[in-house]
């Protein structure tokens, strides 16, 4: 595995366990454990998995411009054929 997938991984299971532990146990920072949760998933885990997931793609293949219009055009009327 890719170091960045390691990391990734073990950021969204303590972001979880963090959650969990913070429901389940009647502690008085019982909510600040939720909140660091919830900040690690949004602000760690997520920028991660999607810098994975995106590297080394062109993101101009994904979105709407008139080329990749006409050639979504192009592949409908071919594919009613």
């Amino acid at each position: 595995m890719k170091p960045i997938h390691i990391i990734t991984l073990i950021t969204f299971i303590a972001s979880v366990a963090s959650i969990t532990c913070g429901f389940i146990l009647d502690l008085d920072y019982s909510e600040k454990l939720i909140g660091f949760g919830v900040l690690g998933l949004f602000f760690v885990v997520f920028p991660l998995f999607s810098y994975y997931r995106w590297k080394g793609k062109n993101v101009k293949d994904y979105m709407l411009t008139k080329e990749n219009l006409e050639k979504m055009r192009e592949n409908q009327r071919k594919n009613k054929i």
